[in-house]
């Protein structure tokens, strides 16, 4: 079968041909310059011209040879210069002056001569929108960029990562699932193992924010085959974590309490900030599910640090949620009310579902206060906002609210129609977790 036509290198043979000679001039043999996800004999495959490596594993390899990127692919030995504003504003993304950063890909993309130097200033405006938490500015900027990259999101996972998270951000989850399928097929067409786990468990964790746990099962258990061996501790801990969230919906909060564990363990030996500090959120989750409240409270207040370093606006706040949840649960009702309420309004446009939650943790704040009017008023609004995305299991809790403050109140009917609502929803969330796929 032909090789399919690649647009980001010249020819498979010049790649190869520039690898080996910048290797030798490093004084590296093929398996000092190997990586995990980039064995020896696939760099041998490079250099003798049978595979096309993806960019970002030119970026890795150019990294070790001090070289080039552009040079590797295309032989141009002046995209450094060329691309010097580029990645001057990379380094201020990456250290979260998003405001340098914004600046800097702006003037890129007003000088950009060519369509992948637009792109690449396209996509960090995309970057900066994300970690503002600007999830639609995002998409916006990243679909731009894909279009200039001529739509093929595999070869370039920073962008497909965040894309797909931003899908999943403002609810368009099959958006995030097509993303995420599409590069997990690439990466195995391309045998790039690293990569291909990579997705594997991104299009695990929108799957089961989808409700689709059946497939979800069966892609971590490929995953975890695929993964066990692996050195990386931050590969097993992705690996435990996603394991966990599947647990926790299958209503298993030991076992997810463990998997979650020993996530957290493993990236405390990492410097991954983000995932550690959303490992430390996951944890606490659970723990609340357990009606472990301080035990969650420390986890959370342990994490924040991390996650104030890496998250973006509404990750960060999505955090607080779970924080405004426990302090309820301790009876830190005033705390808790003025943090939910500043929650709900930080993501009520982008994340309904966050938004919902953080409307019933405000409720259920309001009921403990006595104040059982502000109390429904927000409980419709999370009912509102939930109605949207049906069965969803939340809306059990939320409807059950309603029903217990319309009886309270002495309004038996309508109490009596939101428990019909609740054991609807409870039903229609059973038979959805149910299903194979």
């Amino acid at each position: 079968m032909p090789r399919q036509k690649s647009t980001h290198v010249d020819s498979p043979a010049a790649v190869g041909e520039r690898l080996r000679t910048a290797r030798v001039r490093a004084g590296l043999s093929q398996r000092q310059l190997a990586f995990p996800g980039c064995s020896p004999a696939y760099i041998s495959r490079i250099e003798s011209g049978d595979r096309i490596p993806s960019l970002q594993l030119l970026r890795e390899l150019g990294k070790r040879l001090d070289v080039n990127e552009d040079y590797l692919a295309t032989g141009d030995e002046t995209a450094g210069d060329r691309g010097a504003s580029l990645l001057e504003a990379e380094v201020a993304l990456r250290l979260g002056d998003l405001q340098e950063a914004e600046r800097l890909y702006t003037a890129a993309l007003a000088r950009a001569r060519d369509k992948n130097s637009n792109a690449e200033a396209t996509a960090g405006l995309g970057h900066v929108a994300f970690r503002n938490g600007d999830p639609r500015g995002a998409i916006r900027h990243f679909e731009n960029a894909l279009s200039l990259y001529e739509n093929d999101e595999s070869r370039h996972p920073d962008l497909a990562d965040n894309l797909g998270r931003a899908y999943a951000m403002v609810g368009e989850l099959e958006s995030a699932i097509a993303v995420f399928e599409r590069c997990q097929d690439a990466a195995e067409a391309r045998e790039d193992s690293l990569l291909s786990l990579q997705f594997s468990v991104l299009l695990a964790h929108a799957l089961i924010d989808a409700g689709n746990l059946g497939r979800a099962e069966e892609l971590l258990g490929h995953a975890l085959a695929a993964g066990k061996d692996s050195q990386s501790p931050s590969v097993r801990a992705q690996l435990y974590w996603s394991q966990s969230r599947l647990h926790e919906e299958r209503n298993d909060p030991e076992t997810a309490a463990r998997y979650a564990r020993r996530a957290l363990e493993l990236l405390l030996l990492t410097e991954d900030t983000y995932r550690t500090a959303r490992a430390h959120q996951l944890l606490a989750y659970i723990e609340l599910s357990r009606g472990n409240a301080d035990n969650a409270l420390d986890l959370l207040e342990q994490g924040w640090p991390l996650i104030e370093q890496s998250g973006n606006k509404l990750e960060r706040a999505q955090y607080r949620l779970e924080e405004a949840r426990a302090l309820a649960k301790l009876g830190r009702s005033e705390e808790a009310a003025a943090l939910a309420m500043q929650i709900s309004g930080l993501i009520s446009d982008a994340a309904p579902e966050d938004a919902a939650r953080g409307y019933a943790v405000l409720g259920s704040v309001y009921e403990e206060l006595g104040e059982a009017d502000r109390a429904r008023e927000v409980y419709e609004l999370a009912a509102e906002l939930l109605e949207a995305r049906n069965p969803n299991r939340y809306l059990i809790d939320v409807y059950s609210k309603l029903a217990d403050l319309a009886d309270a109140s002495g309004r038996k009917e309508e109490a009596y129609e939101y428990m019909k609502k609740a054991v609807g929803q409870q039903r229609a969330v059973s038979e959805k977790l149910a299903r194979p796929s």
